[in-house]
């Protein structure tokens, strides 16, 4: 019998563990990497993606900054070069399409024209007529007017009369003093009212009268479209209304009230019948109109905000209610009818009298919608210049409500595309928009600190052409960034 040697028995062992081995080194050889990869997650996060670059002018700041400001302007800047200027808007001028476009620039200290496109001729200047508005009502109401919204004892012991002196930014409810729109609200007129008839004695059903005779004449201008008038661009002119003629402070477009000073006086009943509760006074709900008794005394009186205040907002919103009133109200204070053609006799009066030449200026109303206005370039330059450097102060009052290009008001929205990007925050300017028409006048003052007044109009033009509006935007922008010489 043959003896086994010691190694068989091991070699026996493997080759009947050899599967099993195996199978373990493949699993340790797998297993190795993943520990590896799965290592990180049980010692640290993963790295972080890497922090995007702020922008050093958009990081707070290391330190205070100097105390400072804008240095003043002075003629000593360095003056543009009129070719240079024209080299610069010629190309920028130019219509989406169908019509032209007229312009102006000038230096507003020497009155040097810098550029001049047909800056004569005659064009329709949508609501950059708003400035001619302006001027008139400084001139006649000067900036600090304000005007009275009354309530006087009417014909009988148990009527009361709300007068409207002019303000058509009354508010429903209570006023606010800190406000232009709503500086006085009928729930607090109506407040005062309750308590004087209370003091007099007042018992049984109060009925409420409407006088709104300040204004005279046809309520809408017969040179305006009824589908304007439809649309909501404009409503019956009286000298008393809410919201500017606007069912509620926040609309801005849409329909508007068919009567806005009986509106208004029926919100004022609605809001005295509240406030004569509590003396036990009831309010008839009818409202109709009756003049105001000759030296009936005042039951309650309150006072709008500035004129100057209200023109920021007609000029900044572009407001045609507001610009109306107004041009009504400076033709009351001139001595003229308080009537559309009151109005427009008054502003051109009172432009000529500020030193522009109105020879050629056609109004057709004072708030820019009807299209038989004609207004030059020239003149709408004319009349920037007044304001900002003519001998009458008070109408440096009217500068507050230039729009701010990128901003503020009707420019809020603009001078967002790279090409017009550098007038954001420096141009200001009225800006002037119809089916046709597109008009921006203004001013700005330019890299080399030249402060440059401007007018462009654009006449004829396509409907909706998104160009055109695009056109007077580059064109202002292109002045803010001249160092044109």
């Amino acid at each position: 019998m043959t003896r086994s040697t010691p190694a068989q028995p091991w070699r026996h062992r493997v080759r009947r563990h050899w599967p099993l081995l195996a199978v373990t080194v493949l699993l340790l050889a797998l297993a190795v990497p993943a520990a590896f990869l799965a290592l990180p997650g049980f010692l640290a996060p993963p790295p972080a993606a890497p922090a995007p670059t702020v922008p050093a002018w958009q990081q707070p700041p290391a330190t205070l900054a100097a105390p400072g400001g804008l240095a003043p302007l002075t003629d000593a800047a360095l003056r543009p070069d009129r070719a240079a200027v024209t080299a610069q808007l010629q190309p920028l001028l130019t219509p989406d399409g169908d019509g032209s476009f007229t312009g102006l620039v000038q230096d507003a200290i020497t009155g040097d024209v810098l550029f001049d496109q047909g800056a004569s001729a005659a064009r329709v200047p949508a609501s950059n007529l708003k400035l001619l508005t302006a001027v008139a009502a400084l001139r006649t109401l000067g900036p600090d007017h304000r005007f009275s919204t009354t309530v006087v004892a009417g014909s009988n012991p148990n009527q009361v009369v709300l007068v409207g002196g002019g303000d058509v930014l009354l508010a429903a409810g209570d006023s606010a003093a800190d406000q232009v729109r709503g500086r006085t609200g009928l729930a607090t007129l109506a407040a005062q009212t309750a308590t004087a008839l209370a003091a007099a004695g007042a018992a049984g059903e109060i009925t409420v009268a409407l006088d709104d005779s300040l204004f005279s004449g046809p309520a809408l201008n017969p040179a305006w479209d009824l589908g304007d008038v439809a649309a909501g661009e404009v409503a019956p002119l009286a000298p008393i209304a809410l919201n500017a003629a606007r069912f509620a402070p926040t609309d801005t477009s849409g329909a508007r009230p068919s009567d806005p000073a009986i509106t208004a006086a029926e919100q004022f009943a609605s809001q005295l019948r509240v406030a004569g509760a509590a003396a036990g006074l009831t309010v008839a709900a009818d409202v109709g109109r009756s003049p105001a008794p000759a030296d009936a005394a005042t039951l309650a009186r309150a006072e709008s905000a500035t004129v100057a205040q209200q023109l920021d907002v007609m000029l900044q919103d572009s407001d045609n209610y507001l610009a109306e009133a107004l041009g009504r109200l400076a033709a009351v204070a001139s001595g003229r009818p308080g009537s559309n053609d009151g109005a427009t006799d008054v502003v051109r009066a009172e432009v000529a009298a500020a030193g522009v030449d109105t020879s050629g200026l056609a109004l057709e109303d004072v708030c820019g919608l009807a299209m038989g206005n004609r207004v030059s370039a020239l003149d709408l330059v004319s009349v920037v210049r007044t304001i900002a450097t003519g001998a009458d102060d008070r109408l440096r009052a009217a500068l507050a409500g230039f729009p701010v290009a990128g901003l503020t008001g009707t420019l809020d929205v603009r001078y967002q595309d790279p090409a017009s990007q550098q007038g954001a925050g420096l141009v200001r300017a009225k800006t002037g928009t119809l089916n046709t028409v597109i008009a921006l006048s203004g001013y700005v003052v330019d890299a080399d600190g030249r402060l440059l007044l401007f007018s462009f109009i654009g006449n004829d033009l396509a409907p909706g052409a998104a160009g055109n509006k695009a056109a007077v935007d580059r064109a202002a922008a292109a002045l803010a960034g001249c160092g044109c010489r």
